[in-house]
């Protein structure tokens, strides 16, 4: 019942026990619950990390259960300060990687260098992840900035992925929440996931991207087109890099499967990206793209927003955020 607040079950059992028996040594609960006193006692060990037993302030050496109305809620405090601190490294290693983004999105087709490939148009693009697919021995990584997809992109898709998937490559991919409200696309997605791939959703992406084998990544030059161009880098550094990007992406994503996780203010993942981007300045059609939703519906999520506030204005919206808490990394 609580490995969500990362007690196990044999934890949980001994914490009960303790709440029952608050006189019962580790032989005691060990006797009464079917265990050895070294679980007992690893338990405890648990317990005590998690701040839910305490030495007796009676008995010497003893330990004391800490009542569940003050324990929970240290645990409560303790996730939600990890979430915080995961959400801090998150949108650090998005930075970082924006800024590298940034200097390769800078280069034009007639200037290259060591672990770069300038691909230009669709064609250039197209052929070379052909092959770069069809020579993956192990594992294909994959950030999915656009939203809900075309039927005909998934229909082209969808022997690819399948012959990946039989030679035993792993895949994982990130699509954006938006494509949770798209019935083709969560389809589609249901279907990769049934045939072995896996798939998770975050509120904002930083770029379109594809790795293969951790050896070479695949982002496009410009977000606004990704049609324009690409580079193909092969830089040890760079690739492990933007593999970092994906894990700290993928660590925090939510599975497919899964409904999305409010935080303590009842926001939902895409919620709350909006109203950073909204405290931020962003236009509707600027947060629509980011989103992967249409403007009319960042608009929508906007106007909640703004009401769940009371803010007569964006501006007032993103003070008011601030000053209850809702966005804890903005000053």
């Amino acid at each position: 019942m609580l490995a969500e607040l990362g007690l196990d079950s044999t934890a949980e059992a001994v914490y009960r026990a303790m709440l029952a028996r608050p006189h019962h040594g580790v032989r005691a609960i060990a006797a009464d619950l079917g265990l050895s006193e070294d679980e007992v006692r690893h338990s405890l060990d648990v317990l005590s990390e998690l701040t839910l037993v305490r030495p007796s302030y009676e008995s010497q050496g003893m330990l004391r259960a800490v009542p569940p109305a003050l324990g929970m809620e240290a645990l409560m405090a303790r996730q939600q300060a990890e979430l915080a601190a995961r959400q801090q490294r998150l949108e650090a290693s998005r930075a970082a990687a924006a800024r590298l983004i940034a200097d390769y999105a800078s280069l034009t087709p007639t200037i290259g260098g060591p672990g770069v490939e300038q691909l230009t148009g669709l064609d250039q693009i197209r052929d070379r992840l052909t092959t770069l697919t069809r020579d993956v021995r192990e594992e294909v990584l994959g950030l999915n900035t656009d939203g809900a997809q075309t039927a005909e992109a998934m229909e082209a898709s969808r022997p690819l992925d399948q012959e990946l998937l039989d030679r035993g490559v792993r895949m994982r991919t990130v699509y954006l929440d938006s494509v949770r409200n798209d019935e083709p696309t969560l389809s589609y997605a249901d279907w990769l996931t049934q045939a072995g791939g896996q798939v998770r959703t975050a509120a904002t992406l930083p770029t379109r991207m594809i790795v293969v084998d951790r050896a070479t990544a695949v982002i496009p030059l410009t977000t606004r087109n990704t049609a324009v161009g690409a580079v193909c880098l092969t830089s040890d550094g760079i690739v492990t890099a933007l593999c970092a990007l994906f894990e700290t992406i993928w660590a925090s994503a939510q599975p497919l499967g899964s409904a999305s996780v409010q935080d303590a203010h009842g926001l939902t993942p895409q919620q709350n990206a909006a109203l950073q981007l909204l405290a931020a300045g962003h236009t509707d059609d600027a947060i629509a793209k980011r989103l992967g939703v249409s403007p009319r519906t960042s608009r929508r999520i906007a106007t909640d927003l703004m009401e769940r506030l009371g803010a007569r204005s964006r501006f007032e919206a993103g003070a008011r955020a601030v000053q209850q808490g809702w966005l804890p990394g903005i000053v």
